[in-house]
């Protein structure tokens, strides 16, 4: 077989090439698997309790990963920006994870404690209050909504059976936890959190 007959025969050409992209993922994907650095909590990393829970699912139903990425990058201008780059073993009780790659507005895997709960209050009700030049788009009925326990419990039992590691105490007490509690203060509870355990740990 010469390069030419696989030039002029794309069904060859195509196998070919789908052969090798398989050969090289495997190569590069497999051993991912079995490293303990990506597949092992980070010091100081716990699955979320219940009023972070239902800020994460608040965060992901309104959208906020399309614009903001949870992923420092090793590069310097990030991490003097944002802080530590971020690390696998902080994610594995993420489900979806939330790298992501697109950013028009910032990463925010650092953001915890960096501003007060009123800063994210007023910001999540109307960004141009305190960021004039902002594009975000305003969230006020988080503030009127309430957090359903009966939903996070019930999202912490189907998490614990993939291997996050929530109790049964944890699970019984997830609707006190939440009790009275808007998506609002869910939503800034979780931001509040991101990045805080890593630095905890370390």
């Amino acid at each position: 077989m010469n390069h030419e007959s696989v030039e002029k025969n794309v069904g060859l050409m195509g196998v070919l090439i789908a052969l090798v992209i398989s050969i090289g993922g495997l190569v590069e994907i497999v051993p991912l698997y079995f490293q303990g650095a990506g597949t092992q909590p980070a010091p100081g990393i716990k699955p979320y309790p219940a009023l972070n829970l239902a800020g994460r699912d608040v965060y992901i139903r309104e959208g906020c990963y399309v614009c903001h990425s949870q992923m420092i990058r090793p590069f310097r201008s990030e991490t003097e920006r944002y802080g530590p780059y971020s690390l696998a073993g902080e994610s594995v009780y993420d489900h979806p994870f939330q790298f992501g790659s697109k950013r028009t507005g910032p990463d925010l895997a650092r953001v915890g404690g960096r501003y007060s709960d009123d800063w994210h209050r007023v910001h999540l009700l109307n960004p141009r209050d305190v960021v004039p030049e902002s594009n975000m788009p305003r969230f006020p009925w988080l503030k009127d909504a309430t957090v359903d326990g009966a939903l996070v419990a019930d999202k912490m039992r189907a998490l614990r059976k993939i291997g996050v590691p929530y109790t049964d105490e944890d699970i019984a007490g997830a609707a006190e936890a939440v009790q009275g509690k808007t998506e609002l203060d869910a939503l800034v509870t979780y931001l509040q959190d991101l990045g805080t355990n890593i630095k905890a740990g370390n």
